[in-house]
């Protein structure tokens, strides 16, 4: 008799984290080719592989001046993989095979669940097809509004292909650009005073960071909020707490200072809120983060950490884990048993997840920015902002990242990798999976506080 093939069964997390890794090392391959750049020379390992990376993981930091070295080929892929990685591999792979006509299994059903953070596994095709057409629709909406600025200054072809290209970039929380033609890595400064690119990229930036659930619930319920589910409640408002008060320092404190004396009214406005919303997570800027006072990098590098909403492009701690701690720590304050948001009790098992992302992520950005500062001889300050820009796939730089090392550039791959496919889902994917222990150790109470 035939004895049969053992097969290998991957775990949702597995898969997620292996179909990264597959993309990742597919688009490096790609960026190495000579027909990727513009000089038509091959691109060394580490910088193809650090762009794919950063790409994929849609977080912008770049080695390498986007719009003069890479070419029309290398630019395309870059765009290719920032839509696979804002999208969510497992996403893009489900509609590939929908498309082919082939049938969904469960296996498939489970990792797309694990990857937007849905609830339960029931319409996960249906909300699939919802995902894809959203997407689409905005990016595509978003470019058609800024293709006449862009044809008006760059020509007709040249300027559809920027309006896609920094509207998908917008939209994924990506931050490349293609705007270091004259001069090198300078985002989007040049239109920091054009209120449609402006407010097109911060309303893409926004809305790709909020979550594809909190979509279904505003698409669903429209005006209706009190039919939206807790979640839903707890990103909105606060997505829109850090929007508004960040911005109101800016405006009041940093963009009121006589470092920017030649600002307008209208500039210091956009820039407010541009300044606001891009840290979470795009990585676009249209002032020069340099003349920041250190209280307003502070401010940056705490937005960066905070990152996006779950299920999301975006990435970060994400919004919901900094609600729910907050949710804890008030009902510490006032002596309740459980915390609580919109006369909703949240789970003690949530709380533990939150804790347990909060210091993970706290871990890792401070010790990637000191060890990145002991090796470079850099500037501390400098090297947490650029550890904080990793690890919540944000892009935003105050102009070290080229300059770094291999061994620099490895630490600041690893926390792009890890931001994107999440904390606890790399953990949890390579870890065993272990069983509940049958029994429970004797408690003992120890102090904290």
């Amino acid at each position: 008799m035939k004895q049969k093939k053992n097969k290998i069964h991957f775990l949702p997390d597995q898969i997620i984290v292996l179909g990264f890794l597959c993309v990742i090392a597919i688009g490096s391959m790609l960026l190495m080719l000579p027909i990727a750049t513009q000089d038509g020379r091959c691109t060394g390992i580490m910088d193809a592989a650090f762009t794919a990376t950063s790409a994929v993981c849609v977080t912008g930091l770049v080695v390498h001046n986007t719009a003069t070295y890479w070419s029309m080929f290398g630019q395309f892929v870059i765009i290719c993989l920032i839509q696979i990685g804002g999208m969510g591999v497992c996403t893009v792979a489900v509609t590939i095979a929908m498309v082919s006509g082939r049938k969904i299994g469960l296996m498939q059903r489970s990792a797309m669940q694990e990857a937007i953070s849905a609830p339960n596994i029931r319409g996960i095709v249906r909300l699939t097809y919802f995902i894809i057409r959203m997407t689409i629709g905005t990016e595509l909406i978003g470019a058609a509004i800024m293709a006449p600025i862009f044809c008006g200054k760059f020509g007709f072809i040249k300027g559809i292909w920027y309006a896609i290209f920094h509207s998908v970039s917008a939209f994924c929380n990506a931050g490349f650009d293609l705007m270091g033609i004259r001069t090198p890595f300078v985002s989007l400064t040049e239109f920091c005073g054009e209120p449609v690119i402006n407010i097109v990229i911060m309303c893409l930036i926004v809305w790709g960071g909020i979550g594809f659930l909190t979509w279904e619930d505003i698409w669903s319920h429209k005006w209706h909020i009190k039919k939206y589910k807790m979640q839903s409640k707890v990103i909105i408002v606060t997505t829109l707490i850090l929007i508004v008060v960040p911005a109101l320092y800016f405006y009041y404190v940093e963009f009121g200072s006589s470092a920017w004396g030649g600002f307008s009214q209208k500039e210091r406005i956009l820039a407010s809120f541009f300044q606001s919303i891009t840290p979470r997570t795009a990585g676009f800027n249209t002032v020069d983060l340099n003349l920041f006072r250190g209280a307003g990098k502070a401010i940056i590098i705490t937005l960066m950490l905070i990152g996006g909403s779950p299920g999301s492009t975006a990435g970060g701690i994400k919004t919901t884990t900094i609600a729910v701690l907050a949710a804890s720590t008030i009902a510490v304050f006032k002596r309740n048993e459980d915390a609580h948001y919109c006369g909703r009790r949240i789970a003690t098992e949530t709380v533990k997840y939150a804790s347990a992302v909060f210091i993970m992520y706290t871990i890792l950005f401070l010790l990637s920015g000191i060890t990145i500062s002991t090796i470079e001889q850099i500037p501390i300050t400098e090297c947490l902002f650029e550890a904080a820009s990793a690890i919540g796939t944000v892009g935003l730089s105050l102009g070290i990242t080229a300059e770094l090392g291999t061994f620099s550039k490895i630490i600041l791959m690893s926390l792009m990798y890890m931001g994107r496919v999440g904390g606890l889902t790399l953990v949890f994917a390579t870890t065993m999976n272990y069983k509940h222990p049958q029994s429970r150790y004797p408690q003992e109470k120890i102090t904290v506080g």
